[in-house]
């Protein structure tokens, strides 16, 4: 997974469209038997077509598979396991298959936390971070629906099936040492320390549900509460503290996921207390003896992942900082965004040092 704006989120502001994604958009609302609106309002997503009314959302699928079908059983399982939770998505249909599935939930009011953040007040900050605490830990404590499949790349691709956790991040290590691009050395280095931490998640629990993909993006805030927490696509079995990586590395790199209108106003420095924050609010997430380790390996998966997906296209020194190419460097000397936010805190632990590579 690249970084991306939130499927589903008014990224740059919704866009009147008018072409066969609207027509498919306005033929499910059909079936589902939902009113039909004159104007249908597109919001930005990379993943899927979306199509806003004033009450439904409209998501449809634009991958040969049928990933919102999972998702919607996901979002259902949630809405049974937490009643009381008006940000739980709501189902209103789900249709298709393979190529064609469509996901219909009722819209909720608000905008991404994340277009907020820049003019809110430390107080309202401290208070939007309190409640998304409260979220992120009614989410693991759900239990992973039992039927629920599998996903085949999650963007920390660590997991036990198949064989040892971490597996598929030494085969994308393989594919990229074939690169002409990619420096052996930094390979082997990676390597060597995936496999130093790789018993830090021997205990890689996947027995509760993490959202996978929870930035300041993914949440909607209507200037008071959160009334919304979105994208569940990369929900799944985990270990909780996948979502602090993830979390940790949007406050450490916000201009990396917002929508592109309003990335001249998001600065890391208004992320800094973000970190401190989780810790007073949710204080079991940061709770195992090696956390900075395991925070390591699942930067060092994440960043693996990335850079197979993308491989730079010519030397290290042409490329920008965000490549994955120079996140993977970063995250090997550094330990990446999470350990670096746990560093400025002092609450690192015992993590070896990692070997520097070579320029």
């Amino acid at each position: 997974m690249t970084f991306q704006t939130a499927g589903g989120s008014a990224g740059h502001g919704p866009q009147p469209l008018t072409n066969l994604a609207e027509a498919r958009a306005r033929q499910v609302l059909r079936d589902c038997g939902l009113p039909l609106h004159d104007r249908l309002v597109r919001a930005d997503s990379t993943r899927n077509e979306v199509f806003l009314t004033d009450a439904h959302a409209v998501r449809l699928n634009r991958s040969h598979n049928d990933r919102l079908r999972r998702e919607a059983a996901l979002c259902r399982a949630l809405a049974d396991a937490l009643p009381g939770e008006p940000w739980v998505p709501t189902v209103v249909d789900y249709g298709g298959g393979a190529g064609k599935d469509y996901l219909v939930v009722a819209r909720k009011s608000g905008t991404p936390l994340a277009r907020w953040w820049p003019d809110m007040d430390r107080p309202q900050r401290r208070d939007a971070v309190r409640q998304l605490a409260h979220c992120l830990k009614a989410i693991h404590e759900v239990p992973t629906p039992s039927e629920l499949p599998r996903l085949g790349s999650p963007p920390q691709p660590l997991s036990r099936v198949p064989g040892p956790v971490h597996a598929r991040t030494l085969q994308g290590l393989r594919e990229l040492a074939q690169h002409p691009f990619v420096d052996d050395g930094l390979v082997a280095d990676v390597k060597d320390r995936v496999d130093q931490l790789a018993d830090s998640v021997t205990d890689f629990d996947e027995s509760q549900l993490i959202h996978g993909d929870l930035t300041f993006e993914n949440i909607l805030w209507d200037g008071s509460r959160i009334t919304a927490v979105l994208d569940f696509e990369w929900c799944r079995g985990g270990p909780c503290d996948l979502d602090l990586d993830v979390l940790l590395r949007f406050a450490r790199l916000p201009k990396a996921h917002v929508a592109a209108d309003y990335e001249h106003r998001t600065r890391a420095r208004d992320y800094r207390d973000v970190g401190a924050w989780l810790v007073e609010d949710y204080p079991t997430l940061f709770e195992h003896p090696r956390l900075a380790e395991r925070l390591q390996l699942f930067a060092l998966a994440f960043e693996v992942q990335a850079l197979t997906r993308t491989p730079p296209s010519g030397p290290r020194s042409t490329l920008g900082p965000l490549h994955p190419y120079n996140r993977l460097v970063d995250a090997l000397i550094e330990g990446g965004p999470a350990v670096q936010a746990l560093r400025r805190q002092g609450r690192q632990r015992s993590a070896s040092p990692p070997i520097e590579p070579e320029p």
